[in-house]
């Protein structure tokens, strides 16, 4: 089946003053439709980048980057403007940033409806009901300073919601609010996807988001190189397994806590046994490879 998103090859350079700063270099990646992914990393590691890209905000300088049936490369401006207006919906960390504050909660969901010239009836149904599914029925008329901030998240979510998006992009969404907020936050993605097969990818620096989500990346100096996939039957957990991603030229990235752990530096040994690939602390001696041996691949 066709990946609803696909990146190939993607490189980002941005030019500041005489520097050249390399935010992505040669990054893969599909995402099935549906899907709800996280990009996890620390600052610098790409993924704001890439989420940028994914939404048309920024342009990468080589590569191929394709959302459902656009080729984001080959987009106009008006194109750009149209495809975030009716295709993506953004939901970023600052509260500030998602909703007008002179606006109640319907108005803000309303507002993307009508730049898109959805009927005035349409608007107040559709609003309404996204609220409603956000747990906010009951805060309508509300502006956001009679808001929590997790409530100003739900709004915010309703509101990339508004024009049914194939696509979700969310900026460190639970970053200023506690836990229990977050929870709910979380459990309100899950709805959306669930109700309207939204594709929802969120980009954070929080390992905790894995037990969130159907699938984490983990993101290192402008590439993805580690992949958490969650398996559930239900609310059941079947099964939780982190891989080393292998790019088109044979390179994988080890994660950082392997290399802590075996005191991996510089250089390391390899040996290929009968059904996977032994990797050695370069000063080990071959009496201890047995015991110092981490499976990286089959």
């Amino acid at each position: 089946m066709k990946p609803y998103i696909k990146c190939d090859d993607l490189v980002k350079i941005y030019k500041i003053a005489d520097l050249e700063v390399v935010a992505l270099r040669g990054l893969d990646l599909e995402v099935d439709k549906g899907e709800m992914l996280a990009l996890v990393g620390a600052s610098g590691s790409g993924k704001s980048t890439l989420m940028n890209i994914l939404g048309a905000l920024d342009t990468p300088t080589t590569g191929q980057v394709w959302v459902g049936d656009y080729n984001l490369l080959e987009m106009t401006r008006p194109q750009q403007t149209l495809y975030r207006r009716t295709q993506v919906g953004f939901v970023w960390q600052q509260t500030a940033r998602n909703l007008l504050p002179y606006l109640t909660a319907r108005e803000n969901v309303e507002l993307p409806m009508a730049l898109a010239k959805v009927g005035r009836r349409e608007r107040h149904k559709r609003a309404q009901e996204l609220l409603e599914m956000v747990g906010l029925g009951e805060r309508l008329n509300h502006r956001p300073d009679r808001l929590s901030g997790g409530e100003q998240q739900r709004v915010a979510i309703a509101v990339a919601m508004a024009n049914r998006p194939g696509l979700l992009l969310a900026d460190e969404p639970t970053g200023e609010v506690d836990s229990e907020a977050a929870g709910i936050i979380f459990n309100t993605m899950h709805t959306l996807k669930d109700e309207y097969g939204v594709t929802i990818i969120i980009v954070t620096h929080d390992m905790s988001v894995a037990s969130r989500v159907d699938r984490v990346i983990g993101m290192r100096d402008g590439r993805t190189v580690t992949e958490i996939l969650r398996r559930r039957d239900g609310d059941v957990l079947i099964s939780d397994e982190e891989y080393a991603i292998l790019d088109r030229a044979g390179r994988l990235q080890l994660p950082e806590a392997y290399i802590e752990t075996l005191s991996l530096e510089d250089r390391v040994r390899l040996k290929l046994r009968d059904d996977h690939i032994g990797v050695y602390a370069q000063h080990h001696s071959e009496e201890t490879d047995e015991a110092e041996e981490t499976t990286v691949g089959a």
